[in-house]
């Protein structure tokens, strides 16, 4: 297998709902490696952070059973808006295209709250969370349906999060990503049966926004 630190804004393959796409995932690790490789798994277009991929059919098996098994824990980072409780469990159905209901089920932890000078709407200052995201069911967009769920949306989403916010976000400090980072996968090895933990350190936007809205407060062996 083969792991990359996938950045906010590449696709992992070709889609036609996204056509204005020019790169891909799969497509430019093929070139790096020289041979075919297989997502085992898909994170969003907008979404950065640890993206597996397999180099042989059978492996590519192997760890979709083990995604589809629950057999893969993966943890995310996200900034949001507003104060988020210390722990939260987020148990709330969500609706396929073709309108049949699943479980969803996501763990919150807070790591970091902060309050910014940053005038909004009748507010004087902005309050926001950074948050350890665990889910352990793997819907369409789960995590970004969810924190807009308990009205603490991502900053940067869109079409789920707070538009008159991520509209403040490019006008004050020109930034125009979603604030959510794959940061981990652990699970054990199909064949060694090895226990895996694969950790992608943050892209530069995202890191970015947490000095500027966090200060020198996070230490980076925390994150």
């Amino acid at each position: 297998m083969v792991a990359i630190n996938k950045p906010h804004g590449l696709l992992v393959h070709r889609s036609p709902i996204a056509s204005d796409a020019g790169e891909f995932a799969v497509q430019l690790l093929r070139d790096q490696l020289g041979q075919r490789v297989y997502p085992v798994h898909r994170l969003d277009r907008k979404t950065g952070g640890v993206l597996l991929f397999a180099l042989s059919e059978a492996m590519n098996a192997a760890m979709q059973m083990l995604f589809a098994e629950g057999g893969v824990q993966k943890t995310y980072l996200a900034i949001v808006r507003g104060y988020t409780d210390d722990q939260q469990e987020i148990d709330y159905p969500l609706r396929r295209e073709d309108g049949v209901l699943q479980e969803a089920f996501t763990v919150l932890k807070t790591l970091q709250r902060t309050e910014v000078d940053l005038p909004f709407g009748k507010h004087a200052t902005s309050r926001y969370s950074l948050v350890e995201l665990t889910p352990t069911t793997g819907r369409m967009h789960q995590l970004r349906k969810h924190m807009a769920h308990i009205l603490h949306p991502i900053i940067g989403d869109r079409p789920h999060g707070c538009n008159k916010q991520n509209r403040l976000f490019k006008e004050r400090f020109a930034m125009d990503t979603m604030l959510l980072h794959a940061q981990t996968l652990r699970f054990r090895h199909p064949q060694t049966q090895e226990a895996v933990m694969i950790s992608a350190p943050l892209q530069p936007e995202f890191s970015r926004m947490l000095t500027l809205l966090f200060g020198q407060q996070l230490a980076g062996d925390r994150l």
